[in-house]
């Protein structure tokens, strides 16, 4: 069997959670934490390496609680780091996958740590790594992935008729009340952060992240995300992303509280 990795981004903390680790929150039926849902789901799906990219305040509590190894499936853990007396706060998420470009030796997916995509949508991208020379990512309808409590940032697919990505654009502020303003519907398909890609793209998106942070040395807060650079190859001809329909309910956790919304929807 080919090996596949799985990238989990989990170097951040949340404000909006109090300042506690997300995905340390108490959500399966036997009290299983978030990202032991995900890592079950991700097992199953056939990934055979792990690789948590930590910070400062992660660091430890990851690996005292999983150590080098989760089901018999061996755990690494990347850091991601940066220059406080330059940077307000990290360099965004192509820096965290950056961080851990020394531990990706095959095919990988990389996702958030704070959000359950699913056994079906795990299985898909693992299998497609597996068949497949292009990359590949998973859509989700818009609606339902908004939240009730506000706006939400989220990556806007706009797709070819071979059903492959054109581009992926960053649309802000999108609320229940105000797609049609935006030209969006229910039905849109966009992204939750989560690619599937190959070791050429690692390599690629690294040159990327490498460039962009000598362009803005001097800004203190802006980032590097890998959805704009993703696209940035897209739309440059260098890389080809195929896009799978969710099948799966996709569950996150973002204020205290949903933990609660989580579990219940784990038990049916």
């Amino acid at each position: 069997m080919k090996n596949v990795a799985i990238v989990y981004m989990v170097a951040g903390m949340s404000s909006r959670f109090g300042g506690k680790i997300k995905q340390f929150a108490s959500v399966g039926p036997n009290s299983e934490t978030l990202i032991e849902i995900s890592l079950q789901q991700a097992i199953h799906a056939g990934f055979t390496k792990i690789i948590f990219v930590v910070g400062e305040k992660t660091e430890e509590p990851f690996k005292k609680m999983f150590g080098n190894i989760y089901q018999g499936i061996p755990i690494h853990y990347a850091f991601q780091s940066y220059d406080k007396e330059k940077r307000d706060k990290p360099w965004g998420t192509l820096d965290a996958l950056g961080a851990a470009r020394h531990l990706i030796d095959c095919p990988f997916v990389i996702c958030n740590g704070d959000d359950i995509y699913g056994k079906n949508t795990f299985k898909m991208l693992a299998d497609h790594l597996r068949t497949h020379k292009t990359s590949a990512t998973v859509g989700y309808k818009l609606g339902d992935v908004l939240s009730d409590k506000g706006s939400v940032n989220r990556g806007v697919f706009y797709i070819n008729p071979d059903n492959t990505v054109k581009s992926l654009v960053e649309t802000f502020g999108i609320t229940k009340d105000n797609l049609e303003s935006k030209g969006l519907s229910n039905n849109t398909l966009c992204s939750m952060l989560i690619f599937a890609f190959h070791l050429e793209t690692l390599s690629l998106l690294c040159d990327l992240l490498d460039k962009f942070k000598k362009e803005h040395e001097e800004d203190r807060t802006i980032e590097s995300l890998v959805p704009n650079e993703t696209s940035r190859l897209i739309e440059q001809g260098k890389l080809i992303m195929e896009v799978y329909r969710a099948t799966d309910k996709w569950l996150g956790v973002t204020n205290p509280g949903d933990e609660e919304i989580v579990r219940k929807a784990l038990m049916y």
